[in-house]
């Protein structure tokens, strides 16, 4: 960790995420007042602003004024030429998910400009140690909100058996309300609901975290329709089962679905919810009605969807066969890059087999635009480290493919900066850069608005007031 005053030589020459930067030589303490001066700064309430110098000071924005005023006797950043946007969220992370990434994972986040994060999956007793460790003092992470594990139903699919075990099993209401309160007893920021909890423990489910003022976020339950379930939720992930709600023949095939969850066979709650995938979600895409898909985009209209479409679209855009993978992957630890070399290789062997779909990557990406079009609103997450999801990388892909589905790259910027923070009702804290709002930024080298791929281009990043450049997450990396 870094001390609480650290200084860097006159003039670093530091290689950043494939970008040559300069950057002036700074000492400053987390208590003492900063500024980055003569920078355009970004964000989605302001829009564009140019020739500004912001102040901050501890954990605050202090004043952002025009460059040509008096600045004291201030550390100061020279932005000229660069671009100043507020922290980047992730708004959907497991960071207890793989073992030998869990250590690493936030200091790589951070590395990215990733600010905050959401995570959305994890056992407690897993999840709140990582959790501690993040909001030590002066521990190089980004902020963190957590659910808890999965609220999964009686079929539980992250078990532990044949995934990961970040899921429990929910089988009646009132088991399911203590749970919750335990969850929030434990500083849960927000519960998370999965797809195999009946209509019952649903409703329980939704009533207990408003009596406790709990964000919700969910899966579309299998057993319900998105139109239904969606309209009681704050967030719904990765676009799941709204595609049955989006099909002529919707009516019928729930019903199919409903006989197919009685689960005589007593499958595994993963082998029954992917076999229901495998059945109904193309059939479904392929009867797609517009007017039936409006209407329950309509109901979803005040729900926040994070489409993680750089896992839905994969088959489009292979995160290994990227120009800039390799020099991300090679920041992983060596046990992951291991793991997922192996996953890799069996990836590109089956693609040399068979050409992969794309029917359920290009539907997302439809989606997405359709939901844009007819203002519901999206984050920005990612399912790190599911699916080969570098962390903090991973949620610059997303941008992109967000771009890709037809937001503009200042609505992608506000995937995940704003409405993140207006999820958690924080929106007077966090998302712009603005007077009395959290020091949480990153100072761009070009800018994301002529290509939102320039959120990489990073020189700094600015978390809690205290500033770190690119030696400070990779002190040996020498160009």
């Amino acid at each position: 960790m870094l001390a609480q005053r650290f200084f860097l030589p006159v003039r670093v020459m530091v290689f950043f995420f494939g970008f040559l930067c300069v950057c002036p030589a700074f000492s400053i303490e987390t208590d003492a007042t900063g500024a980055i001066t003569n920078v355009t700064t970004i964000d989605a309430i302001n829009g564009v602003r140019e020739n500004q110098t912001v102040f901050f000071k501890q954990d605050s924005i202090t004043k952002i004024q025009n460059s040509t005023a008096p600045i004291g006797n201030t550390h100061t950043i020279d932005g000229k030429g660069k671009y100043l946007i507020p922290g980047l969220w992730d708004f959907h992370v497991h960071l207890t998910y793989e073992d030998s990434l869990s250590k690493e994972m936030p200091k790589l986040l951070l590395s990215y400009g990733i600010t905050s994060v959401r995570d959305t999956g994890g056992l407690l007793e897993k999840v709140l140690p990582v959790v501690k460790e993040m909001r030590a003092h002066n521990a190089i992470a980004p902020r963190v909100f957590y659910a808890g594990p999965l609220l999964d139903g009686r079929d539980v699919v992250y078990d532990g058996e044949s995934r990961p075990h970040i899921g429990v099993q929910n089988i009646n209401a009132q088991s399911s309300r203590e749970r919750i309160k335990f969850l929030k007893d434990n500083g849960a920021s927000f519960i998370k609901i999965y797809e195999m909890v009946s209509p019952k423990v649903f409703s329980a489910m939704i009533d207990t975290a408003r009596e406790l003022n709990l964000p919700v976020d969910s899966h579309v339950p299998l057993s319900m329709r998105a139109r239904i379930a969606g309209a009681e939720v704050d967030s719904i992930e990765h676009l799941r089962n709204i595609e049955l709600d989006c099909a002529k023949d919707n009516q019928a095939l729930h019903e199919e679905r409903l006989a197919i969850l009685q689960n005589e066979d007593r499958l595994p709650g993963f082998v029954l919810r992917s076999s229901l995938h495998k059945l109904q979600r193309i059939p479904a895409i392929r009867n797609y009605s517009r007017a039936e898909c409006l209407a329950t985009l309509n109901a979803l209209s005040n729900t926040l969807q994070v489409p993680t479409l750089r896992l839905n679209s994969i088959s489009l855009n292979l995160p290994f066969e990227r120009g800039d993978w390799a020099q991300a992957f090679s920041t992983l630890p060596i046990k992951t890059q291991n793991d997922w070399a192996k996953q890799i290789q069996a990836q590109r062997e089956q693609s040399e087999l068979a050409q992969p779909s794309t029917e359920f990557a290009d539907w997302s990406l439809f989606l997405v635009g359709l939901m844009k079009e007819q203002g519901v609103p999206i984050g920005a997450g990612t399912d790190t480290p599911i699916g080969l999801a570098i962390p903090g990388y991973s949620l610059h892909a997303e941008l992109e493919m967000l771009v890709r589905a037809g937001l503009t790259p200042m609505e992608a910027l506000n995937s995940a900066t704003v409405e993140p923070a207006k999820y958690f009702s924080l929106e007077d804290q966090m998302g712009s850069i603005d007077v009395g709002k959290k020091a949480d930024m990153v100072l761009l080298e070009k800018n994301p608005l002529n290509d939102i791929a320039n959120t990489k281009s990073i020189t700094h990043v600015i978390s809690h007031g205290r500033i770190f450049s690119a030696q400070d997450f990779h002190p040996n990396t020498t160009h």
